[in-house]
């Protein structure tokens, strides 16, 4: 499934268009997806830049055209020779700050159309470098398959690692990197996201077990797992639902912070701005249905 088709069946699940998601899943991945629905998609935008984890299996030996198993084959190379200490090395050099070129099939805009759509429509795309964050890369496992299983013959090595990284990193660009690093190609033939900012794989629910049971976290229970929490008073709360700024107390320049009113509801976002606590987002109140009689 898609992005988008998790979206597509949670409208349907809650009965509402206004559903979102916090960062897209290529097509063959698994994992974490976080949700937003009604005045929670309001929110997304502010989840979108977390970092990310996930579980992963390089392919040594193969390089394919979209850097995943989705993708022809480009390239062939005898892995049998890739060694412990050679790969360990190959992979510290993919930690740290970076310069990652995206993958050529991705979801990156050229000129307003995505670099996916030009690659299809027969483009030789050539995507410029941007920066990334790799806090962790670690290999968990390493796998010789018998040669008969795999390609044309030549052995390939595959690589079960672990990825920490910021928004925007391309884990087929990992693995794509890591191939040509060694020599050998590389591709991505599994991925898994087992972590998106705070929100981790065992705080999921399936889709199955949404539709037995459309349930989602508040707004204000979001917010205490996103951002650092301001408790307002009466006054407080009565002047950001009319727009107006407060004094500073815990906001800082570039970090939301949530205001939570006397009831427990979130009511804002806030940041400083010329000296005050100002509304980065509010969020009133959704208003009661109308009785019907």
């Amino acid at each position: 499934m898609t992005s988008h088709d998790v979206v597509s069946r949670c409208r349907r699940i809650v009965g509402s268009r206004r559903v979102g998601h916090a960062g897209t899943l290529d097509p063959a991945a698994t994992g974490v997806l976080v949700l937003g629905t009604g005045r929670g998609t309001r929110l997304l935008t502010h989840l979108v830049g977390h970092d990310k984890e996930y579980r992963a299996t390089v392919r040594l030996g193969e390089s394919t055209v979209t850097d995943d198993a989705e993708g022809e084959v480009l390239g062939r190379a005898d892995a049998s020779h890739v060694t412990a200490e050679a790969l360990e090395a190959a992979v510290a050099r993919l930690r740290g700050s970076l310069q990652q070129v995206p993958s050529a099939v991705s979801a990156v805009k050229v000129d307003g159309r995505r670099a996916y759509a030009r690659v299809r429509a027969g483009e030789d795309v050539r995507l410029p470098p941007r920066p990334v964050t790799v806090s962790r890369f670690d290999v968990l496992a390493v796998h010789r398959p018998p040669v008969p299983q795999v390609g044309a013959g030549l052995p390939v090595l595959d690589v079960d690692v672990e990825v920490e990284c910021s928004a925007g990193t391309y884990v087929r660009a990992l693995a794509r990197d890591l191939g040509a690093d060694l020599g050998v190609g590389g591709h991505l033939t599994a991925l898994r996201r087992t972590r998106s900012g705070p929100f981790r794989s065992g705080d999921t629910r399936s889709l199955e077990e949404l539709a037995a049971e459309p349930r989602a976290l508040s707004l204000a229970q979001a917010a205490h797992l996103l951002f650092p929490v301001r408790r307002l008073s009466a006054a407080e709360a009565t002047d950001v639902g009319h727009g107006r700024p407060l004094e500073l107390r815990e906001e800082a320049p570039g970090s939301p912070t949530a205001a939570i009113g006397p009831d427990g509801e979130l009511l804002a976002l806030l940041h400083a701005a010329g000296g005050r606590a100002r509304p980065l987002l509010a969020l009133p109140r959704a208003e009661p249905a109308p009785a019907t009689g």
